[in-house]
C-alpha cells in the first residue's frame, strides 16, 4: 500500500514511528505537511498538489492534525476523502473531537461518565453557574485550549468568579468544571485502536501540580484498567467517531470518567512507558480496513 503522514515536523516521535512502522512491514510511506497541500475543488476529479507536484495513488492517510491547524488540516484530509482515499480518522471526526463543547455533548448524550460541566455565554449568572457544578474548587478551561494550557485550578468561590470574568473579559470561550478531588493529579490515558485498547498508561502530575501532562513533569506507568475503564475508553473513541484515539480518564468515586478524547495522540510516552508499538498495531489497523472509496461519515452530531 501507498501511506499518506500528514505531519508537520517529520522528526516529530510519533511522525517517524509510524512512517518506519508503515516501511518494516512492506508499504511506501511518504511524509506530508498538510499545511503545504493545496487544493482543486472540481466535480469531474478533485485533486491535491504538494511542492508543485500531484499528490495521487494512496490508498490511505494518517492525519497527525495538531489542534493549531484544524481547520486547514481537516480540509486536506476531506479531499483526500472525496478522492477515495482510506482516512484512519476522518475528517468530521477529527473536527468534532476538537470541539470540546460538542464532545463533552455527544458524550453525555450516549451515557458516558463525564464531570459536570458548565458553559454560559454571560457573566450574570456566574455564582449560579459555579454552584450548577458544585461549588470550588472547580477546573476553568479555555474551549481551545491544548496540552493543558489554559486549563486553571480555582480553590476558592471569589478566585473561581475572577478567573471567570478574566478570561471573559479577554473575549474567552471557556468551560466550567467540577474538580474530581479523589483523582489526586493523576489520570489514565488509554490509546484507542478500533475496537480495542492498545496500551494504557496511568499520568501522575508533579508535586503540586493538579494537571498530569508529562511535558509539565508528570510521570507514567504502565496500568492494568478495569472491565469498566476500557469499555468507556473504546466507546468514547467510537462515539467521536475515531478509529485512533488517545481518551484520557479519571478515576471517580463514582467510576471512570472521561476528559478529553485525543485525534492525534502522542506516541512516545505510552510506547516508552508500556512497551507496546502503538504505531504497529496502527499500520495493522489500516491493513485490514483499506478499501478503495470506504471513508463515510461514522456516528452523529
Amino acid at each position: 500500500m501507498k501511506i499518506g503522514i500528514l505531519s508537520r515536523d517529520p522528526e516529530l516521535y510519533s511522525t517517524r514511528k509510524l512512517y518506519e512502522a508503515a516501511i518494516i512491514r512492506g508499504h511506501q510511506a511518504r511524509i506530508i505537511d498538510p499545511l503545504l497541500c493545496y487544493m482543486t475543488i472540481a466535480s469531474p476529479r478533485p485533486t491535491i498538489h504538494y511542492k508543485g507536484d500531484e499528490l495521487a495513488g494512496f490508498d490511505a492517510i494518517i492525519p497527525r492534525i495538531g489542534a493549531s491547524i484544524t481547520f486547514y488540516g481537516t480540509a486536506v484530509v476531506r479531499q483526500f476523502e472525496m478522492m477515495h482515499v482510506y482516512s484512519v480518522n476522518e475528517s468530521v471526526a477529527i473536527s468534532r473531537s476538537r470541539d470540546k463543547l460538542r464532545s463533552l455533548q455527544l458524550l453525555s448524550r450516549e451515557g458516558i461518565g463525564l464531570p459536570v460541566t458548565g458553559f454560559a455565554h454571560s457573566t450574570q449568572y456566574t455564582r449560579d453557574l459555579i454552584a450548577r457544578v458544585g461549588g470550588a474548587p472547580l477546573v476553568v478551561k479555555l474551549l481551545e485550549g491544548t496540552q493543558g494550557i489554559g486549563v486553571v485550578l480555582t480553590e476558592t468561590q471569589k478566585a473561581a468568579e475572577s478567573v471567570i470574568e478574566a478570561f471573559k473579559g479577554l473575549k474567552e470561550q471557556i468551560l466550567v468544571q467540577e474538580f474530581i478531588q479523589e483523582a489526586n493529579g493523576a489520570d489514565i490515558r488509554c490509546l484507542v485502536v478500533g475496537s480495542k485498547v492498545v496500551a494504557a498508561m496511568k499520568r501522575q502530575g508533579a508535586e503540586g501540580e493538579f494537571r498530569s501532562n508529562i511535558h509539565r513533569g508528570g510521570s507514567a506507568t504502565v496500568v492494568s484498567l478495569t472491565a469498566e475503564e476500557r469499555t468507556t475508553a473504546v466507546r468514547a473513541a467510537r462515539i467521536m467517531g475515531l478509529n485512533v484515539a488517545g481518551v484520557d480518564i479519571l478515576q471517580s468515586s463514582r467510576g471512570p470518567i472521561v476528559m478529553e478524547v485525543n485525534s492525534s495522540p502522542g506516541l512516545k510516552g505510552i510506547e516508552e512507558a508500556t512497551g507496546k508499538d502503538v504505531a504497529d498495531e496502527i499500520i495493522r489497523f489500516i491493513e485490514k480496513h483499506t478499501r478503495p472509496g470506504k471513508t463515510r461519515t461514522r456516528g452523529r452530531g
